[in-house]
């Protein structure tokens, strides 16, 4: 299990990305704009700037949704490996078995 601070932190990540999605969105059409003059575009970068760090989605560390664990994890299924083994066992994922060759 994960410390509560790390999952706490990422949460209020995701709150953030959420929050300043559509900016970003903004500064980021208008910083590829072709027909953007230089001036114009350091002003976009500044913008960038004076954001929040943790609104970018780049610092979002994926987490298990049951355990917290950031290593391992599936995005189909949203849970680490080991909880993936746990609930594939317990027969809670419909489809899915171990596998024997």
């Amino acid at each position: 299990m994960a410390k509560k601070s790390q999952v706490n932190r990422d949460q209020h990540r995701k709150a953030l990305i959420a929050k300043h999605a559509e900016k970003r969105a903004e500064l980021r059409a208008k910083l590829k704009d072709q027909n953007t003059s230089i001036e114009e575009k350091l002003q976009i970068q500044e913008a960038f700037a004076k954001l929040p760090r943790n609104s970018c989605p780049t610092r979002l560390t994926r987490r298990c949704s049951i355990s917290g664990r950031a290593r391992g994890y599936y995005r189909k299924f949203d849970i680490s490996r080991i909880a993936l083994r746990d609930l594939a066992l317990k027969g809670m994922l419909p489809g899915m078995r171990k596998s024997s060759w």
